[in-house]
């Protein structure tokens, strides 16, 4: 039978807003994802995308360039801090100002509303397993609202060499439990990583402002 015409059976098709994702009954490059959208002059298209064509095509994603919820941001950095993010694609000023804790802060009337601590995969593993981790959670959670960003993706923990990728996905998810209000987000890179800082430090000063109004 020609390859065009063969006939495969699948596993699941679901429909999420305007994107169907298949995945099909076999091992190897089983999904996919069809993206129906509106082309110039009113006519329907369909995209079809594999998974490794997605993975190509995220190195030029584009971020949005819209103000946080707090609008421009100043954002003080710690002096401890090597090699600092810039924020060359957000609408922030830094400074530099030695923190009590984290990386990277907002304030609201001279308070710190805001704080993030920035990791690599390597230093955050390293964190787990020397007992560290828990230490910094600790410090973070007594911050109105912190959370920890990694510049890598929670499926790289599974590659890790030097440790046992299981070990570190266990005590991962301990550390959560037992700090929820300090999430650890996975951000893929670098840029990323800052975009999603943005959004969180201006969302936790924007809800300082509301706090303050309600007071």
């Amino acid at each position: 039978m020609p390859r065009s015409s063969r006939r495969l059976r699948w596993r699941s098709c679901a429909r999420r807003g305007v994107a169907i994702d298949l995945v099909l009954d076999r091992y190897r490059e089983n999904r996919s994802q069809f993206v129906i959208t509106t082309l110039k002059g009113g006519r329907e298209g369909i995209f079809w995308q594999t998974s490794k064509t997605t993975r190509k095509t995220r190195p030029g994603m584009r971020l949005p360039t819209r103000r946080s919820a707090a609008g421009v941001l100043e954002v003080i950095v710690d002096t401890r801090e090597r090699y600092p993010w810039k924020f060359e694609r957000q609408q922030v000023t830094t400074s530099k100002r030695a923190l009590t804790v984290g990386d990277y802060a907002v304030e609201a009337d001279g308070e710190v509303a805001g704080v993030v601590e920035r990791k690599k995969l390597t230093e955050l593993a390293g964190n787990v397993v020397d007992g560290s981790l828990l230490v910094t959670l600790g410090e973070l959670a007594t911050a109105r609202r912190a959370a920890i960003v990694v510049e890598d993706r929670w499926a790289d923990v599974f590659r890790l060499t030097y440790v046992a990728p299981s070990m570190v996905a266990e005590m991962l998810a301990a550390a959560q439990v037992r700090y929820p209000n300090v999430p650890i987000v996975f951000c893929e890179n670098r840029q990323l990583a800052q975009e999603w800082t943005y959004r969180f430090l201006g969302a936790a000063l924007a809800y300082a402002d509301e706090e303050a109004v309600e007071l």
